[in-house]
């Protein structure tokens, strides 16, 4: 019989032969009846050694999963991340009952309570839970906790503090803290200890009056609800105790909730030093990576495939670090360098290119989640600053920023130095505060008042948690926002942890709207605040007040020459109106004209009543008198308000900045700001800690208003011993280079991820990294001149059959353009390609039926990097070719194959016109003859000659178009050669841009 059909039988049992009835328990069989205890089950007699036997292995001292410790009452009835465990009186509301009877604890079937032991916890729980001993009547009643001013915090969070906390204070009232309260606004005291009637807030609360319902929405508040008010009264009514409560840091006590154990598993250690390893075969080794790679396929029978040939590598090389192909002269000279350094070299510059930091910089921009806009809502509102990140970004990259500073920067620029203060503004301090930007790139919704409340912004929050996670230490942390990672050591507490570290800036009960733009809502500024800095670079900001300056002076000549004007047609005009008027009143008008009105004597104020309105003449009345000043009046208005359409905005940055004193950070159970459980501290991922050191947070520097946690977390995450987080990267920038990452799952290094197929490879690479001082060109230079690089992409059945995955690295992928590299590359051999950098990004052009194509320039087209992101209409060919939707990020893009991919290249408009300007490059570069032209189609797009073959085919097929297309096109009625010969090299041109050998980098 299944375990609850037994307990409700005995229950029935043991009702009809009236055993009691005041509360249901379960009872044993009559069989074992003699054995059952007498009295009321205990905890120290009967639980307790139950616990002991069953749980406390993992709910105990060393280890407490979910929190929860049961080796004491209190401890029991203190509950764990979930909150309480025991409902007394009432089994089948506790959890912990709950758990046990469904089989699900202990787990995995390890020593289960028997049917008598279930019994018995169901008994004790429905008894009371007390701590009676057997047999005696005396009874402990379960301990209830105390109401506190930690039951009052969270409601005037979620309610109150939008209007009466920090940053705004309403009628002079701050309702964060009992002192503030106590303190109170305008009307006096908030509470009155003791005195729920005669407390204001409450008469405020219960009256419907607080918070206004006129205001809820804007505000993006709730109604409080009335088990809230009943805790305010209960709290009062008590006296509004307070007591001292630790928030749950890190300290010098080892950690219970994760266990030394957990902290073995491989991603959890530090890099450890590794000897480079001896092969067999030395002789196609050239670094320290071929030693790893070269041992671990001769252990399986293979080696390294043919190296591939120069201009297969140029153009694998090329594409890789920058993006785009060798230009025909690039490709000539490498292939005349017989230096023995000469791929070296041409690695060297194209490393100093700055191609390279457009490519590479779209890497990162992909894990941040950039975009131009906010995203979520159909509005789709634009972000109008974010440029200033991705110019951060490619910068960071061409510069080679160290990727430690690089970390620093995005996650605590505010923090590095005190630009409130400084007397200029410079490059470094700008790229700290742009840098912040990383934790502003989550898509947001909260610019609406009906998205904006406290859910909305917890999503906006867990979003940039979850990206600096995935991103940065390699490790799926948004499990852990409800409940402890079923997984990886990380747990429900550590979350929050986290969460406090980021509520400086990131503080979902003082929230920073974005910017909302007229005419999408009623909002109040007042309430909203703001995302923008001032602090732009001093030049950057004295070159806009320039122009400002410049075009005002501009306006103010017009002004002055129009009001010179203006001034003596009035004049005479009036003089015309005085002549009109007898002689003998003349003088005495024109006198009283120039004299003020409060100096005018009793004829001059007699005079002005009689003439001065029909004497001052304005401008507009002297528009109706005068047709030639009413144009040029209208012309000059004109002019101005061209001019004034020509202000620039003012230069602001998109930030994250600390505010100081932010709100206290309560864990969330399940997840949910209603049920917020025990108070913590910010603080790191335990399991990433040897569990008894402190998270040392201090002032960044001396008299700083900021906390200084995000900078000391992210100094935490750079150390050089760090377990993820060069890891994590090198093992990224491999990914690029080799097709697969020596850890499959780059964004998940924890227990569910793929373990690493090169551990040791992995290590060394880390460590090397953080020993060239955290370069990455450095690492790029290490990677792309090793033997393992340079491999052909051929499959052999031996190969097929040994690594069929490639896991081993046997030979390099074959790789297909990603959307970025294919479109500039196409701008790039039709000469169209306007290598501007920088600056706001460039609109695009969204067609009725939905196609989206990005706009031009003067010169042709912007690299895609500079072409404006939006999350709701993202350029055709992006879409087309694989491009990510963020949201929030995207650690790795899909790499399909589908038909609208080749029907676009076909048939796309843009694509159409840059075969046209491709073959006009042709024929400028070879000439007419269709040999030179099939060469210098191929050197172009492909990067290498053609074969005497290819010429062959080439040639006839452009002769056979041409000769079609002849009789079709003609001139003055007659047949146009040159214009059927031009148009079948654009065909061919086309056809070209369509090959697998143009789309795919061998």
């Amino acid at each position: 019989m299944p375990r609850r059909q037994f307990s409700t039988f005995l229950l029935f049992a043991i009702l009809v032969l009236g055993m009691g009835t005041d509360r249901p328990f379960a009872a044993e069989p009559e069989k074992t009846k003699s054995k059952q205890p007498t009295g009321m089950p205990s905890f120290q007699k009967d639980i307790r050694q139950l616990f002991e036997a069953k749980c406390v292995r993992c709910h105990g001292e060393k280890v407490r999963k979910a929190d929860l410790d049961l080796r004491t009452l209190d401890a029991v009835f203190k509950g764990g991340e979930s909150g309480e465990v025991i409902v007394p009186g009432k089994p089948e509301k506790s959890l912990l009952y709950e758990k046990v009877h469904s089989g699900e604890m202990p787990p995995a079937k390890k020593d289960p309570f028997s049917e008598s032991e279930l019994a018995l916890l169901q008994r004790w729980i429905a008894e009371g839970a007390n701590d009676t001993s057997t047999g005696s009547t005396k009874t402990t009643p379960a301990p209830i906790a105390a109401i506190t001013q930690h039951d009052m915090i969270p409601i005037m969070l979620r309610h109150c503090t939008s209007c009466h906390g920090r940053h705004r204070q309403e009628g002079g009232l701050d309702l964060r803290t009992k002192a503030a309260m106590l303190h109170g606004g305008k009307s006096g005291a908030a509470i009155v200890p003791g005195k729920p009637a005669e407390s204001l807030l409450l008469k405020k609360i219960n009256a419907g009056e607080m918070p206004p319902a006129t205001r809820l929405v804007e505000a993006c508040v709730k109604p409080i609800e009335k088990t809230e008010t009943e805790i305010l009264t209960r709290w009062i009514a008590a006296g509004a105790p307070e007591v001292m409560v630790e928030a749950d840091v890190a300290t010098r006590t080892l950690d219970a909730l994760v266990s030394e154990k957990d902290r073995e598993f491989w991603a959890f250690q530090s890099p450890r030093a590794v000897t480079v390893p001896t092969v067999r075969n030395p002789t196609r080794l050239r670094n320290p990576i071929d030693n790893f790679i070269l041992q671990k396929l001769e252990e399986k029978g293979l080696t390294f495939s043919p190296e591939v040939d120069r201009a297969t590598l140029i153009r694998r090389v090329y594409l890789d670090l920058t993006g785009l192909p060798p230009e025909p002269a690039e490709v000539k000279a490498f292939l005349a360098d017989k230096s023995p350094d000469a791929y070296e070299k041409l690695v060297d510059r194209l490393l100093s290119s700055p191609r390279y930091g457009e490519r590479w910089g779209r890497f990162w921009l992909d894990l941040a989640g950039y975009a131009d806009s906010e995203g979520k809502r159909e509005q789709d509102l634009p972000r109008p600053q974010a440029w200033r990140y991705r110019d951060y970004v490619i910068r960071a990259f061409n510069s080679d920023k160290p990727y430690d500073r690089f970390l620093l920067e995005q996650l605590a620029g505010d923090e590095l130095a005190d630009y409130e203060h400084a007397p200029e503004i410079t490059q470094a301090l700008y790229d700290n505060l742009v840098a912040t930007g990383f934790l502003r790139m989550a898509p947001d919704a909260t610019w609406a008042n009906i998205t904006g409340f406290i859910p909305d912004r917890i999503e906006v929050i867990a979003d940039e948690i979850d990206v600096l996670g995935s991103v940065v230490m390699g490790l799926t942390m948004k499990c852990a926002r409800c409940h402890s990672h079923k997984f990886d050591p990380i747990p429900h507490r550590d979350y929050y942890r986290l969460v406090a570290v980021f509520k400086g800036a990131l503080d979902e009960y003082d929230w920073l709207k974005p910017d909302v733009r007229p005419g999408l809502g009623p909002v109040s500024q007042d309430v909203l605040g703001g995302r923008l800095l001032p602090y732009v670079t001093t030049a950057e900001r004295k070159a806009w007040e320039s122009q400002i300056a410049k075009l005002q002076t501009e306006i103010d000549a017009l002004r002055t020459a129009l009001d010179q004007k203006a001034t003596a047609l009035t004049a005479k005009y009036v003089e015309e109106r005085i002549g009109k008027l007898p002689d003998v009143l003349r003088d005495d008008v024109k006198a009283m004209l120039a004299t003020l009105p409060d100096k005018r004597d009793a004829v001059q104020q007699y005079l002005a009543g009689k003439f001065e309105k029909q004497l001052r003449i304005d401008r507009n009345t002297l528009k109706t008198l005068d047709a030639a000043f009413k144009k040029e009046s209208d012309d000059v208005d004109a002019r101005i308000r061209g001019l004034r359409s020509q202000r620039p905005p003012e230069p602001q940055i998109q930030a994250v900045w600390d505010r100081g004193e932010p709100s206290p950070t309560y864990i969330y159970r399940r997840g949910d700001p209603l049920t917020p459980g025990p108070l913590v501290g910010p603080g790191v991922p335990s399991a990433l800690t040897d569990g008894k050191t402190p998270f040392d947070v201090k002032p960044p520097w001396p008299g700083a208003t900021k906390t200084g946690r995000r900078l000391a977390f992210a100094r935490w995450l750079t150390q050089p011993d760090h377990p993820l987080t060069a890891r994590v990267e090198v093992n990224r920038l491999w990914k690029h280079h080799f097709g697969s990452g020596i850890v499959a799952t780059l964004g998940n290094f924890g227990k569910t991820g793929s373990p690493p197929t090169h551990p040791e490879l992995l290590d060394y690479l880390a460590r090397e990294f953080v020993r060239q001082g955290w370069s990455m060109k450095a690492m790029h230079r290490l990677m792309l001149t090793s033997a393992t690089y340079r491999q052909s992409s051929a499959v052999t059945e031996e190969r097929e059959k040994l690594d069929p995955a490639n896991e081993l690295y046997s030979r390099m992928p074959l790789n297909r353009l990603d959307a970025e590299s294919l479109y500039d590359s196409l701008l790039l051999i039709s000469g169209k390609l306007d290598e501007t950098r920088f600056g706001p990004a460039d609109n695009v052009q969204v067609r009725r039926d939905g196609l989206v194509t990005p706009g031009g320039t003067a010169k042709g087209w912007r690299r895609l990097i500079y072409v404006q992101q939006t999350r709701k209409q993202i350029p055709t060919h992006l879409e087309t070719f694989d491009f990510p939707q963020l949201n929030p990020n995207c650690i790795e893009r899909r790499d399909s194959t589908v038909a609208p991919q080749a029907l676009h290249l076909l048939n796309n408009a843009m694509i159409e016109q840059l075969a046209g300007e491709f073959a006009k490059r042709i024929q400028r570069e070879a000439g007419n003859d269709p040999g030179r032209q099939v060469d210098a189609v191929y050197l172009i797009a492909l990067s290498r000659p053609a074969t005497a073959e290819e010429k062959k085919v080439g040639r006839k097929a452009m002769g056979k178009m041409a000769d079609e297309w002849a009789d079709q096109l003609t001139t003055a009625g007659k047949p146009d050669r040159a214009a059927a010969e031009f148009k079948a090299l654009t065909t061919y041109c086309h056809a070209i841009m369509n090959t697998a050998a143009f789309l795919y980098v061998d």
